[in-house]
């Protein structure tokens, strides 16, 4: 698997915490549908119900300061009761949060993963990327909905699980859609329906946000997908073909197809220098179409980093927005 190896230098701050497709100047045109369309299988009774935080909470520390507007970047420690696995969770609530008019409001939350080993560390956290700025930038000007950021470490230990429950090994995939899922509703006012849940990881995590998504459609309705593999490739799979298949995105994408599931939305980033350039036109060509829509961001110039998806990233979350429920008003 295509390695993405970043650095960050932070420093931790203690302090309790309450809480089928064509190209066009980089672009490829969407297949997607408008959010009024997106959203409709899911807003029988209306908007999503609020969910307010259930705890229990974990402590939190500060892991740095994010501007002026008083947000943080904040950590804990987080036993995920359903996985059996204890790891580092990171997370940022965008200024909305706090405003008086969002007090009863749900928001929705994008779950953010990191590449390489994604361990000990998630590097979407750090002062890198600057991703939490910019997002609040962003929603300020109107450009995406205001996200929880949640940013869990991808693997246990420095080795690969592909985002996934491998026999004999850390039950990762469940980690990923049962535990981290559960840490948010512990601590953050969030939606029970899916078009308040979406994910985003590079090139490791990239694979892991592909395959959470439609392998747990009934749970996700988008990902940001940067610079991925489209198939399996741990080497503990081995002895293990059956599981294997049943976690390949391949896969997943056509039992989806085939069970006319709940539509989800997929973009991809890629540098226009990466080798996995063929193969995700690919897998778009071969494997979306019907619930599976997709667009897809090529970056003239650009590797297999973190610093040329975030070029795009405000675009891949506008187009996500465009089709999941953002936090509503109440004065």
């Amino acid at each position: 698997m295509k390695r993405l190896r970043v650095r960050a230098a932070v420093s931790v701050v203690a302090l309790a915490l309450l809480a089928g497709c064509a190209e066009d100047g980089g672009r490829v045109h969407s297949s997607g549908v408008p959010r009024s369309q997106a959203r409709a299988a899911d807003a029988l009774n209306g908007q999503p119900r609020v969910v307010p935080p259930r705890g229990p909470r974990a402590p939190f520390t500060v892991f740095r300061a994010t501007g002026r507007d008083g947000t943080r970047v904040v950590r804990a420690t987080w036993h995920g009761r359903k996985s059996g696995v204890t790891g580092a969770i990171w997370a940022w609530v965008p200024p909305e949060y706090h405003q008086a008019r969002y007090a009863h409001s749900g928001f929705p939350v994008l779950i953010a993963l990191p590449g390489a080993y994604g361990y000990p560390f998630n590097y979407w956290a750090g002062p890198g990327f600057a991703l939490e700025e910019r997002m609040a930038r962003w929603s300020r000007q109107g450009r995406t909905l205001p996200f929880v950021v949640v940013m869990p470490v991808l693997n246990p230990s420095r080795r690969y699980y592909d985002g996934s429950d491998i026999p004999g090994q850390p039950r990762m995939g469940t980690w990923l859609t049962e535990d981290v899922p559960d840490f948010a509703r512990a601590h953050f006012r969030t939606y029970d329906s899916r078009d308040g849940w979406a994910f985003m990881g590079s090139s490791s995590g990239g694979f892991a946000a592909l395959k959470a998504v439609l392998k747990e459609p009934r749970k996700f309705k988008a990902a940001i997908v940067n610079g991925p593999d489209t198939a399996p490739d741990s080497p503990l799979w081995q002895g293990h073909p059956a599981e294997m298949r049943a976690n390949d995105p391949r896969h997943l994408a056509r039992q989806l197809a085939a069970g006319r599931g709940a539509p989800v939305y997929l973009a991809f980033e890629l540098g226009g220098r990466e080798a996995a350039v063929t193969d995700v036109k690919r897998f778009i060509k071969d494997y979306t179409g019907g619930p599976v829509h997709s667009t897809l961001y090529v970056i003239p110039g650009g590797g297999h980093s973190g610093h040329t998806y975030i070029r795009r990233m405000g675009d891949s979350l506008h187009w996500i927005s465009e089709r999941m429920q953002g936090p509503v008003p109440s004065v």
